[in-house]
């Protein structure tokens, strides 16, 4: 299935959307809630799984549900589609600010591997899987799990991360080590593994965690600056100094607190 051919235009900067228009008969399908603004003519429906059929009928959207509970995603995502005679637009922004980047799935042998939280939205047609991590290291302290998403396709997805976003172009061999949750996507030939701190002052005392990713080339990486674990940690660290103490604050410090460790593999 070949994706619908779709343009954007991205606006803003520290907290950008993206505007997309559909010609007649085009959709684009994007994560529950993302949805900014639609122009009349343009109908939105949720669908189960990932709006794909894998196999057709209802074994394959089961399967398409499937892969998005593996993922800690919803059942469901919603589908937008241009149903008038004319050209409309609709817009999708995050939920936390950063960047808003296209990856056009052609460029990198139609598959691309990317953190769970990052996909926002992409034309109708690309499928959106899961990719396990072989290596058990990888699996228990890459800060993603054992599972990331698989985007597959011939068409434009959109991904979404915090802070600047800045692209490494890895040469065949060439090693970059990076915190765990700076990572945000990378192209299939890219080797991807855990390395533990070396040295017990600067694992404990180091502020950097125990463990950072080693990817080695070739192919291309994408980085976020800031990781919405990190800025979780942060106002939860912020908090606390503050004295918070309102009833039911802690609760939701903790709770705050508990989803950055949980975003950052902790």
């Amino acid at each position: 299935m070949r994706a619908h051919d779709i343009e954007y235009q991205l606006f803003g900067d520290d907290m950008q959307f993206v505007e997309i228009e559909l010609d007649p008969r085009e959709a684009v399908m994007a994560e529950a809630g993302a949805m900014m603004y639609m122009a009349g003519g343009v109908e939105m429906e949720t669908v189960f799984g990932d709006g794909n059929d894998q196999g057709g009928g209802l074994m394959g959207k089961l399967m398409g549900a499937g892969k998005r509970v593996l993922t800690g995603e919803s059942l469901f995502m919603t589908q937008f589609t241009n149903n008038s005679n004319e050209p409309k637009k609709v817009a999708f922004a995050a939920a936390y600010p950063g960047k808003i980047f296209p990856v056009d799935l052609t460029e990198y042998g139609g598959k691309l591997v990317a953190q769970k939280d990052s996909y926002l939205c992409s034309a109708k047609g690309i499928n959106i899987g899961i990719a396990f991590q072989k290596k058990i290291g990888v699996g228990f302290f890459g800060g993603e799990g054992f599972i990331m998403q698989k985007l597959e396709g011939d068409g434009l997805a959109f991904l979404h991360a915090g802070g600047t976003i800045i692209e490494k172009e890895l040469a065949s061999g060439e090693v970059l080590k990076i915190d765990t949750g700076c990572l945000v996507a990378l192209t299939s030939t890219v080797d991807y593994n855990i390395e533990m701190v070396k040295g017990i002052k600067s694992a404990v005392f180091g502020g950097e965690g125990l463990f950072f990713a080693t990817l080695r080339g070739p192919g291309k990486v994408w980085l976020q600056s800031l990781p919405f674990s990190r800025m979780a940690d942060r106002i939860l660290s912020s908090a606390r100094a503050h004295g918070g103490s309102s009833k039911g604050e802690g609760s939701a410090l903790d709770l705050l607190g508990g989803l950055g460790n949980l975003l950052d593999g902790k």
